[in-house]
């Protein structure tokens, strides 16, 4: 299995957290670098990721990538890295001291929404997120199904 091309500039996705646009509000999205290790950039090129229960934090003006799985590439053999070991992440001052405040605030928190190349270096969109309550998340399933229902009775009139 190998990361998906996008016809975008020079992007290729490795992995999309699904799960984070149907447990939360995304508010604003950031592009952040990555800082990684050679093992860790050779599995993202095969595709080996998981988002799922990841999320990110800034400590003392820092801001690290919690929980992120990327698999051992099996040809490192002993420089392999911890699959689950905390990455830093590269942002803007001002992004850091923005997210910082808006972290503080209550309810919000910060997500991946997909890890991906761009023109060559590995780049995670994080969203700034509120969490969805469970009525929240049955309103955007009915909704999505009567979104699907017009476009099914527009395809049938055609």
């Amino acid at each position: 299995m190998t990361a998906k091309k996008s016809p975008g500039a020079g992007e290729q996705t490795i992995a999309v957290n699904r799960q984070a646009r149907h447990n939360y509000f995304i508010e604003e999205t950031y592009e952040a670098g990555l800082i990684l290790v050679g093992s860790e950039v050779k599995s993202l090129r095969d595709g080996k990721a998981n988002l799922k229960d990841g999320f990110a934090r800034i400590q003392k003006g820092e801001a690290f990538l919690l929980n992120i799985h990327i698999s051992p590439y099996p040809g490192a053999n002993q420089f392999n890295h911890a699959p689950t070991r905390t990455r830093k992440l590269l942002l803007h001052s001002r992004e850091i001291e923005r997210l910082t405040g808006k972290t503080k605030e209550r309810g919000f928190t910060l997500v991946p929404l997909r890890l991906y190349f761009k023109n060559g270096r590995a780049k995670v969109e994080l969203g700034l997120a509120r969490g969805k309550r469970l009525y929240d998340k049955r309103e955007t399933l009915r909704r999505k199904e009567a979104q699907r229902e017009v476009e099914r009775s527009i395809k049938g009139r055609h």
